[in-house]
């Protein structure tokens, strides 16, 4: 089963009016997408982003930004350095392998070493 988990790269407050509640008290985070298997943790390339209002606890789509604050998400947004795109195997992963390749030598030994004679 592949568990995912968006795994924070960067937080910022802005002191941008929220268009809700008109508090000066934005929280700005950005995610990067990871996931895990049995085999392999992969980080993707996927970043995304969340504008959360401290006061009254909403969302701020970007339906609703304020001029204000897009130019405070871009400039956040150019500063944001991902984890490169990358793929780990996991300790099941090379155990499993370890485990293949003695049974595969142990096959190799005994079809070599001839018949058994009693």
């Amino acid at each position: 089963m592949i568990k995912e988990k968006l795994v924070i790269i960067k937080e910022a407050n802005l002191a941008n009016n929220c268009p809700e509640c008109f508090n000066q008290d934005l929280n700005l985070s950005f995610y990067q997408k990871h996931t895990y298997d049995r085999f392999f943790h992969k980080t993707t390339a996927k970043v995304s982003n969340k504008l959360v209002c401290n006061k009254c606890k909403s969302n701020i789509y970007p339906v609703s930004w304020t001029q204000d604050i897009e130019r405070m998400f871009n400039y956040y947004e150019k500063t944001v350095v991902p984890e490169q795109k990358s793929s780990k195997p996991t300790v099941f992963f090379y155990v499993l392998l370890l485990f293949l390749i003695a049974l595969v030598a142990a096959t190799i030994y005994i079809f070599l070493s001839g018949p058994i004679e009693y």
